[in-house]
């Protein structure tokens, strides 16, 4: 009788193992591209507003405002919405290595030591070289090694579906990133800008307030009359009544900028607080194009990592339908006294290959890789769908910025109109050629210009950031 080496049996049992491994099962991957029309200019970029230069992604730092850059840098580091983003990439790369290990051989070791004794009745008739009733020490020391190949490629798959699952946890903490940044910029100019309408409530407010003494005064006087007292009092009372709204606004975006940099409400920014003007930009804003656009989007990044992801489980449920090939070892010492474990008569080992296979139905197999394929499709058209919103947001932010840039010109233009208005109405009435009406009416005009002009400044504060949200700046400073 021939003796096979154990070492030849393995040898050759890998060989072919490596042989098969390239045999790995399942379809690839969709193909996640970009449509060709998505990689040109924006078509709102023809405005002298913005620039095809590259995206900054320190824009906050184009305001040249100290206080801003401060607040940003701050809600880079305090935010708590990063640092459970930061946390949730971690648990996934951990996840990702503990998948690697399946590529590794497991080993297991053990020891035990028993003490029994049998029954009378398990021992057949005749005995054995026990008697029934003696007691037996008995003491094992071993290891077990196993390694599985991965012939239908399931374990790479894994991997694969793994590392993808890393990638798009990575784009979710940029799209924080991206989100923060933005956010405290616009709670930010959203405090300044409810400041700078509070402080022309305030003047209207002032002014109002001296129309109504004049009234007043001309009523005692007995050159006036009530309808006039009247109406100034109710022009006075509505700018009155436009105060509590626009400190609401602040102290709400003041509240929102707290939370974004890590703080309570009773912490918010003093600097934010008393500012009078929101950031303003003294340059075009740099835009890029399409592609640029795409390639730096972290939501288009995580979108498509994600169909990747899904992709690889196709694989995985495919190369589950196929028998799990493992080779196997052990080796130890068994002996009934702790002292003869290391005698060679008591040594032991068995090693060989280990086929198992779950069979179940052929219609819930269908339906495992079904399902995968069905996540596949859905992941892909996410995908689509992501990048249309992407190329929607630029063009819609870049319309809304160069429409309130005219909509503020003309309204500059309609304010300094309505303030000679004014003037020229007051210097009529002093003279007696025109009625306190046509007084009323026109500082009314110029009261509602200064509260549309300072909301105008304050929206095209906004729509720059909202612009620069979408185009993803502010993600890789942190």
């Amino acid at each position: 009788m021939t003796t096979r080496s154990p070492l030849r049996f393995l040898t050759a049992t890998a060989g072919a193992s490596l042989l098969l491994a390239s045999c790995a099962v399942g379809p690839k991957a969709p193909d996640a591209t970009l449509p060709p029309s998505a990689s040109g200019a924006f078509i709102g970029a023809a405005t002298p507003a913005v620039t095809a230069e590259a995206a900054r992604d320190d824009w906050w730092r184009l305001y040249d405002d100290p206080v801003l850059d401060g607040l940003v840098r701050q809600a880079l580091v305090e935010n708590n919405e990063l640092e459970a983003a930061a946390a949730n990439l971690r648990a996934v790369r951990a996840t990702l290595a503990e998948t690697r290990g399946a590529r590794l051989p497991r080993l297991n070791t053990s020891a035990s030591a028993t003490y029994s004794r049998q029954s009378a009745g398990s021992i057949p008739p005749g005995g054995g070289p026990l008697g029934p009733q003696d007691e037996v020490e008995t003491y094992d020391a071993g290891f077990d090694v196993s390694y599985e190949i991965d012939l239908w490629g399931r374990v790479a798959a894994a991997i694969r579906a793994a590392r993808a699952d890393a990638a798009a946890a990575e784009a979710a903490l940029d799209i924080v990133r991206v989100t923060v940044a933005a956010e405290t910029a616009r709670a930010y100019a959203d405090a300044c800008s409810a400041n700078a309408q509070i402080e022309v409530a305030e003047r209207t407010i002032e002014l109002q307030s001296g129309t109504v003494d004049l009234t007043r005064r001309l009523l005692d006087a007995g050159s006036g009359n009530g309808l006039d007292v009247a109406r100034a009092r109710s022009a006075l009372e509505l700018v009155r009544a436009a105060l509590p709204p626009l400190r609401a606004q602040r102290d709400g975006a003041l509240f929102r900028l707290a939370t974004l940099t890590g703080r309570t409400p009773a912490e918010a920014s003093d600097a934010a607080r008393v500012c009078l003007r929101p950031p303003q930009l003294s340059q075009p804003i740099p835009v890029g194009d399409g592609a640029a656009l795409l390639a730096r989007r972290p939501d288009v990044r995580r979108a498509e990592r994600q169909v990747a992801a899904a992709a690889a489980r196709i694989n995985v449920a495919v190369a589950s339908l196929y028998p799990t090939i493992s080779l196997g070892g052990s080796a130890g010492a068994t002996a009934l006294d702790i002292g003869e474990l290391g005698d060679e008569d008591n040594f032991r080992f068995s090693v060989g290959p280990l086929i198992s296979w779950s069979f179940t139905t052929p219609g819930v197999n269908r339906a495992r890789v079904e399902r995968a394929d069905a996540n596949t499709q859905a992941a892909l058209a996410a995908f689509d769908q992501t990048v249309l919103v992407a190329l929607q947001e630029t063009e819609t932010a870049l319309a809304n910025y160069a429409n309130e840039l005219d909509r503020r010109s003309a309204l500059q233009a309609a304010r300094d109109q309505a303030a000679n208005a004014a003037r020229l109405s007051r210097l009529r009435f002093d003279a007696g050629a025109d009625s306190f009406l046509a007084v009323l009416d026109a500082e009314r005009t110029l009261a509602a210009a200064d509260a549309q002009l300072a909301a105008s400044e304050a929206l095209v504060t906004t729509y720059q950031i909202a612009l620069f949200k979408a185009l993803a700046g502010g993600w890789s400073e942190g």
